[in-house]
C-alpha cells in the first residue's frame, strides 16, 4: 500500500483543469489567456488544488479551438507569448503549484508546416509522416472508419490523388505514429516543454496514436441506435486502441521520466478491461490513465458502487487510481444530476481512493450554458447540428464576481455566460460559509491533511438504496463515507462511537453516531470511527 512517505504529489494532490478561453481574460478580447491565468493564482491557492492541467494554447487556426495544433513550441497570440507562459510557469511554482500541459499528438493542423509539406507531391520526404492512402477502385475511402465529429474519417486531396485520414476534422490530419522519424519529432516536443519546467502532460486521444496497419474496415456496431454519433454506428477496433499503442505509450514514460517528478496522464474512453492496459506492462505506461466511468456514469447509487468496485479491484499491483466528474468535453456536472446532488458529487470525487481532477468552475456549481444557434462555435455541433453533441455549453467563461462580464473579461465574452451568474460566482461564495465553494475548499483542506483520505485503502461498506458507504483508512485511522444519492431521507450504516468530522450541509460537525445515521436528500458525511 502507498504510504505517506513514498506518494509522489501527483498521487496526494488535486488537479484541476483549466480551458485557457474561458478563464480569465486580460486584455479586454474576450478571450481567456495565459497572463489571466497567472493573475488567478492566488484563487488557486486558496483554493487548495495541487496542480493545474491546462487544455491548448498553440498556434492553431482554431478549427477545433487549440485541438489543431499548427506549431507545438510555441504560443497563440491570442494567448500571449512564450514569455507569458515563462512568467506563469514561475509564478506557479512560488506558489507551490505544478503545471500539466495538454499535448496532441495524434493530429496536427492541416496548416502545420509538416502536413504542408506532406501533401505536396507523393514522393515527399514527409509523406509518410501522415496516413495517406489511394482510393477504392469506385473512387471512394480507403475504408469505412467515421470521424469523431461526423461524416467520413478521409479526405481526398486533388492535388496528389490520394486520400488522407483524420479521425477528428479533416482539418486534423493524422499522424502516421508508425514512422520513427514523426516520433523522434513529437519526442523533441515533449523534451521543449519539460526543459522549460513543466510538471507533466496529459496527452489527448492516446488510445488512437496507433492505427490497424492494414486499415481494415470497423465492424457495425449492432448497439449503435438512431440519434447517437455517427462515430457509434461502428466498434472502433481497428482505429484505435491496437497492441502497438503501448510501445508507444512506453516511450513516452521513458522520456517523461528522464525528468524528475514528472507525471504523464493519458485521455482514454475505454472499458474499464481494456483501459487497464494503459499502466502498461510492469507500469511502464502512462501514471494515470485518464477514469472516466463516473464521468458517464448514470447518477444512480448501485451503479455507481458496481463501477467503483469494478476499477478499483481492475488497477495493477503498485497503479494508481484516478477519478474525473468533469471536463472539457461533458456536460458539467450540475446539470447532469442537478444542483441538490453537488453537494455529495463533491465528496465522492475527494474521497475515492486515487487522484482526483476537477473541471475549473465545478466549484461553483456552475451548469451547462446556453448557447444560441448564432453564437456556436464547437465544430462537432456544426458537423451534427441540432443532436445535442456541441461542447460549447460546458465551457462557458469562469464566473468571477457579479460584475459585467462576470469579471472573466471587460471584452464581449467568446460565448455567453452561463445563467445565474450573478450569484453563482467567486466573489459571492467566498463570503458564504455554506456555499460549494467553501465546501470544496474545505474537503481539499480535509484531504490533504488526512492520509486516510489522500493515500489510505478503500473497502466499500454495504448499502442500499439510494445510498453509497465506503471506508478510507491509513495507520490506525478510519473514515466512513456516507452519501445518499437520492432526494429522499435515509439511514446509513455507520457505527457506534463514531464521529462526525466533515458534512455535506456543514452542520453535524462533532456529532456522535451509532450503527446507522439519518441523511436527508443529497446529504453526505464523513465519520471517524472509534476505536
Amino acid at each position: 500500500m502507498t504510504t505517506a512517505g513514498d506518494a509522489v504529489w501527483w498521487q496526494r494532490g488535486v488537479i484541476y483543469q483549466i480551458y485557457p478561453r474561458s478563464f480569465q481574460d486580460s486584455n479586454g478580447d474576450g478571450i481567456g489567456d495565459l497572463e489571466g491565468i497567472r493573475r488567478r493564482l492566488p484563487y488557486l491557492r486558496w483554493l487548495g488544488v495541487d496542480a493545474i492541467w491546462i487544455s491548448p494554447f498553440y498556434p492553431s487556426p482554431m478549427a477545433d479551438f487549440g485541438y489543431d495544433v499548427a506549431d507545438y513550441c510555441n504560443i497563440d497570440r491570442i494567448f500571449g507569448s512564450l514569455a507569458d507562459f515563462d512568467h506563469l510557469m514561475a509564478d506557479a511554482h512560488i506558489a507551490g503549484l505544478k503545471v500539466i500541459l495538454d499535448f496532441v499528438p495524434n493530429h496536427t493542423s492541416d496548416r502545420h508546416p509538416w502536413f504542408e509539406e506532406s501533401r505536396h507531391s507523393i514522393d515527399n520526404p514527409k509523406r509518410n509522416w501522415y496516413i495517406w492512402r489511394d482510393p477504392k477502385p469506385d473512387g471512394g475511402p480507403p475504408n469505412n472508419w467515421y470521424s469523431h465529429f461526423g461524416g467520413p474519417a478521409w479526405t481526398f486531396d486533388p492535388n496528389t490523388g490520394q486520400y488522407y485520414c483524420h479521425l477528428f476534422l479533416r482539418e486534423q490530419p493524422d499522424l502516421n505514429w508508425r514512422n520513427a522519424d514523426v516520433r523522434a519529432a513529437m519526442h523533441g516536443v515533449l523534451r521543449f516543454w519539460l526543459d522549460r519546467g513543466v510538471d507533466g502532460f496529459r496527452v489527448d486521444v492516446m488510445s488512437h496514436l496507433i492505427k490497424d496497419e492494414a486499415l481494415r474496415d470497423n465492424p457495425p456496431n449492432p448497439a449503435w441506435r438512431e440519434g447517437r454519433p455517427d462515430i457509434e454506428r461502428l466498434l472502433q477496433i481497428h482505429s484505435g486502441d491496437r497492441p502497438e499503442v503501448h510501445d508507444v505509450v512506453a516511450e513516452l514514460r521513458a522520456l517523461t521520466e528522464e525528468y524528475d517528478d514528472r507525471v504523464l496522464i493519458g485521455e482514454i474512453y475505454l472499458p474499464i478491461e481494456r483501459l487497464m492496459a494503459y499502466y502498461g506492462r510492469d507500469l511502464r505506461g502512462a501514471h494515470l490513465p485518464f477514469n472516466f466511468h463516473l464521468l458517464l456514469a448514470q447518477w444512480d447509487a448501485r451503479n455507481i458502487e458496481r463501477l467503483i468496485a469494478e476499477y478499483d479491484a481492475a488497477v495493477p499491483p503498485g497503479g494508481w487510481p484516478n477519478w474525473v466528474l468533469g471536463n472539457h468535453d461533458q456536460h458539467r456536472i450540475a446539470s447532469r444530476i442537478g444542483a441538490a446532488q453537488t453537494r455529495v458529487a463533491a465528496l465522492l470525487l475527494l474521497t475515492l481512493r486515487g487522484t482526483p481532477t476537477l473541471y475549473y468552475g465545478d466549484e461553483l456549481g456552475m451548469p451547462d450554458g446556453t448557447i444560441p444557434p448564432e453564437a456556436v462555435h464547437d465544430p462537432w455541433e456544426k458537423n451534427e447540428p441540432g443532436r445535442g453533441f456541441g461542447r460549447d455549453p460546458e465551457r462557458t467563461p469562469m464566473q468571477w464576481t457579479a460584475d459585467p462580464g462576470a469579471g472573466f473579461s471587460e471584452g464581449r465574452p467568446w460565448l455567453p455566460l452561463a445563467e445565474g451568474w450573478q450569484t453563482r460566482n467567486v466573489a459571492s461564495e467566498m463570503d458564504a460559509p455554506r456555499s460549494l465553494l467553501r465546501l470544496y475548499r474545505a474537503l481539499i483542506a480535509l484531504r490533504r491533511e488526512t492520509p486516510a483520505l489522500s493515500i489510505g485503502s478503500f473497502r466499500l461498506v454495504p448499502a442500499e438504496g439510494n445510498l453509497l458507504a465506503y471506508d478510507r483508512a491509513a495507520a490506525d485511522d478510519t473514515l466512513r463515507i456516507v452519501l445518499n444519492l437520492g432526494a429522499e431521507p435515509a439511514d446509513a450504516p455507520t457505527a457506534p462511537g463514531g464521529t462526525v468530522i466533515f458534512s455535506s450541509s456543514g452542520a453535524r460537525t462533532d456529532e456522535h453516531v451509532g450503527a446507522s445515521t439519518a441523511l436527508a436528500g443529497g446529504e453526505g458525511l464523513i465519520v471517524r470511527l472509534g476505536g
